[in-house]
């Protein structure tokens, strides 16, 4: 009975836990949709505004038979449903990269299921990640003939590869744009209400200042961070969609309770058979209610998949429906209202509380795509395609949760250029539409790909996708470049200036790794010098940084022949990208062993995935150490290796973890202590300076293991000491030149563009904490 008992007890329990869990994973989700609403969809749900105004100032007028404005809902509805809710929310949703979202993401997908990737280092070894294959990425044998043939031609052709990057590239690039249209149309349309409440003499002067003064605001509160801009920005999201229904509701059925109607296709073809030419060209106007679709996609890492769905499917896509319905309801039986937009279908009463709503509506919309380019951004830059720029993580529950105060200001510069350039939201429409649009056509052609390569499903269904959404969306793309010189110039030149930056910067790391891989000395050279490397040992640890994953760099040999003397335990540290959201810390370090045992000589390579946090200093010193000692200890020790193997040898490289006080491994302690300066006689040299110094002392607590041999005590041994003594960071300043006889372009884009963004960006993220006393760099010329 007792027994029985205590089983009850313990199901009971059990089950208490796991109803706790359950509440708190749905407490946890529920959070993030709420603040996903003052982030994500602050643009989209902004987008009433102007989308009628948009489209009835530009090519078609409003006729008393309502064709054009029930053509107008009709062409709203299908196009939020089968973008917005069909395409994303329910599919492109799924293809995120382990939690990431975004072009780059599903660039990075691809590149880990198909060899067409362009960074430079990569290794076989990388594929043994945990999370560089995801749930949806198991092995599993090609479902086809022509699913193995698309993925041979991939890696086969290096011209499809580097489409495919350009691709990426072009999407990123647009984002980006539309990072700097989108605060200008939200904010300038919100603003633009005032000229039903101001005569037209004082609205001139009102309006523009006032859009200036709320971007300042606006990108002057992006240091606080998504957590709290979302919290501070959800309560506005939510009370403008509860306007903008009720405001829609009471249009329905005070105006035209019939307008549901309208959301027949049919309505699409009579729109397009009375408008013809006219109406073909409106409908980039119509593309503009989805601007900010890919901001769920972009996104996707501040938040999860699931709270992104929750709040658009039952919030965000229902308020925006009663919103369209409720203004073509009212245009419906108001045939004369000029000028045509959002505020003439609002009550009058009202119209004042809504236009301060609105404006703060349109503040929260500019912040899902200033968030989505932060993260895009971050990827491009850790993948090695776009200058190093700080960043600020500014959550540290949620590592996507970004900030980057250089893009940021570059931003809002650019946002005000624009602003005070058109002062027009036609133009403005105009540039956002097209960006919008070639966003979702690289999304749509990567995601077919991810549909074969990654899902391995049939390639019909990778077919359908791309025929299916890529004509609706090809359909707006060609009405999109037809307003060229109306607008859409600058979002292809904004565009076109962030594709320069970031294929120059690419191009130029690629081929100074080339350049570094070309000229890395052989094994061989370093076995000709001895145990001492020709020279004296000291205490201490060298660090010298590489790009190299295999053989000696170059900036070695130059350091050994300029230098008598180098530390007694020398790392040849390589810090990697690899196309992945995140490394697991107990997956992060790959050490070996570079000569013989006692030439005390290692190589460690770092895994850090693109939205991986970089360690501090301090830290970084422990782990890497720690790592090393690990190797040692459970390494084995192979003295019998023929130099003509040695150098294959060296390419092996175990994989060790960063161990914490609940793992067994090697932990190391380290304290500072204080060592008084010992009095000198008078006729000896005295160290001037401070009458204590610290001394770090270092101790490796064992675990309890087979005992080892005596060669691996004493490198232990040697290693604390080498810690004790101090580590000094070594670092290559390389300054690339393009080789003579190059072409004029490569000359402009190594010795001109590369070099500029090499001295005006930030150095490696690994080196901005480093003590500059224990730095050294040194400089080589790199001919490319």
């Amino acid at each position: 009975m007792r027994a029985s008992g205590c089983l009850t007890m313990g199901i009971h329990c059990y089950e208490l836990r796991v109803a706790v869990a359950v509440k708190d994973s749905w407490r946890t989700v529920l959070t993030l949709a709420y603040q996903s609403l003052g982030v994500v969809y602050g643009d989209l749900t902004t987008s009433p505004l102007y989308v009628y105004q948009t489209i009835f100032s530009q090519d078609i007028q409003h006729s008393t038979s309502n064709e054009e404005i029930f053509g107008v809902l009709s062409f709203i509805f299908w196009t939020l449903t089968l973008l917005p809710l069909i395409k994303y929310v329910f599919i492109v949703l799924k293809a995120d990269d382990n939690g990431e979202g975004g072009t780059f993401a599903l660039y990075s997908k691809l590149c880990r299921h198909a060899r067409v990737s362009f960074l430079p280092n990569s290794q076989v070894v990388d594929e043994e990640i945990s999370t560089y294959k995801n749930k949806d990425s198991i092995d599993q044998p090609c479902s086809s003939i022509i699913t193995s043939m698309l993925k041979s031609t991939l890696e086969k052709y290096k011209v499809l590869q580097t489409v495919l990057l350009f691709l990426a590239l072009v999407g990123t690039c647009m984002v980006i744009g539309d990072g700097v249209l989108s605060p200008s149309i939200s904010v300038f349309s919100a603003v633009s209400g005032l000229e039903l409440s101001i005569s037209k003499e004082h609205h001139r002067y009102v309006e523009l200042p006032a859009a200036c003064i709320i971007l300042l605001c606006l990108f002057a509160l992006q240091h606080y961070g998504t957590h709290r801009v979302g919290f501070l920005f959800a309560p506005i999201v939510i009370t403008w969609l509860l306007c903008i229904s009720v405001i829609g509701v009471y249009n329905i059925f005070h105006w035209n309770p019939h307008v549901y109607q309208a959301l027949s296709p049919y309505y699409m073809y009579k729109f397009l058979k009375k408008t013809q030419r006219r109406g073909w060209m409106s409908l980039g106007g119509i593309l503009l209610c989805i601007r900010g679709s890919e901001a769920m996609f972009a996104d996707l890492g501040h938040f999860s998949q699931l709270s992104i769905k929750i709040a658009f499917t039952f919030v965000v896509y229902p308020s925006l429906i009663l919103a369209y319905m409720g203004q073509a309801a009212y245009l419906s039986s108001n045939h004369h209202s000029i000028p045509i937009g959002f505020y003439v279908s609002v009550p009058e009463r009202i119209r004042w509380p809504v236009l301060g709503i609105a404006v703060l509506a349109a503040v929260v919309g500019s912040q899902a795509i200033i968030t989505g380019t932060f993260s895009i951004i971050k990827q491009c830059s850790a993948l090695g395609c776009f200058p190093r720029v700080k960043i600020i993580h500014t959550s540290s529950k949620i590592h996507g949760q970004i900030y980057i105060p250089e893009v940021n200001w570059i931003l809002m510069l650019l946002c005000l250029a624009v602003t005070i350039g058109f002062r027009d939201t036609r133009l403005m429409a105009n540039a956002s539409g097209l960006a919008i649009i070639t966003v979702m056509l690289v999304t749509t052609v990567l995601m077919s790909l991810v549909i074969v390569l990654c899902w391995h499903q049939n390639i019909f269904f990778a077919v359908c996708f791309l025929f299916f959404f890529g004509a609706i969306e090809a359909l707006y793309f060609m009405v999109s470049v037809v307003k060229f010189r109306e607008g859409a110039w600058v979002a292809v030149a904004l565009a076109f200036v962030f594709l320069v930056i970031m294929y120059t910067w690419h191009y130029g790391t690629l081929k100074k790794y080339e350049f570094d891989f070309q000229n890395k000395i052989p094994i061989n050279w370093l076995l000709s010098l001895g145990t001492s490397l020709g020279i004296v040992r000291v205490r201490g640890i060298g660090l010298i940084h590489t790009e190299l994953v295999s053989g000696i760099p170059a900036i070695f040999s130059h350091f050994v022949t300029n230098l008598p003397a180098f530390h007694q335990v020398l790392v040849f540290l390589c810090i990697k990208s690899v196309p992945v959201p995140y490394v697991r810390p107990e997956e992060r370090f790959l050490v070996g062993r570079i000569g013989p045992n006692e030439y005390r000589i290692y190589r460690c390579i770092v895994r850090y995935g693109y939205h991986d946090i970089h360690e501090d200093t301090l830290e970084f010193e422990k782990h890497l150490v720690c790592s090393i000692a690990e190797f040692i200890r459970s390494g084995r020790q192979e003295d019998s290796i023929g130099a003509e193997d040695l150098e294959k040898h060296n390419e092996n490289m175990t994989v060790v973890g960063i161990s914490s006080p609940n793992t067994e491994g090697i932990q190391i302690l380290e304290d500072e202590v204080e060592v008084p300066n010992v009095d000198s006689s008078p006729t000896e040299v005295r160290e001037i300076g401070s009458p204590v110094r610290p001394r770090k002392r270092v101790r490796f607590v064992l675990p309890e293991s087979p005992h080892m041999d005596t060669s691996a005590q004493e490198e232990l041994q040697e290693l604390m000491e080498a810690r004790e003594a101090g580590m000094v960071f070594i670092l290559g300043d390389s300054h690339v030149r393009a080789k003579r006889g190059s072409t004029l372009i490569k000359k402009l884009v190594i010795n001109v563009g590369y070099d500029f963004l090499r001295r005006n960006c930030r150095g490696p993220t690994y080196a901005l904490n480093i003590p500059h006393a224990s730095t050294l760099e040194v400089g080589m010329i790199c001919h490319v």
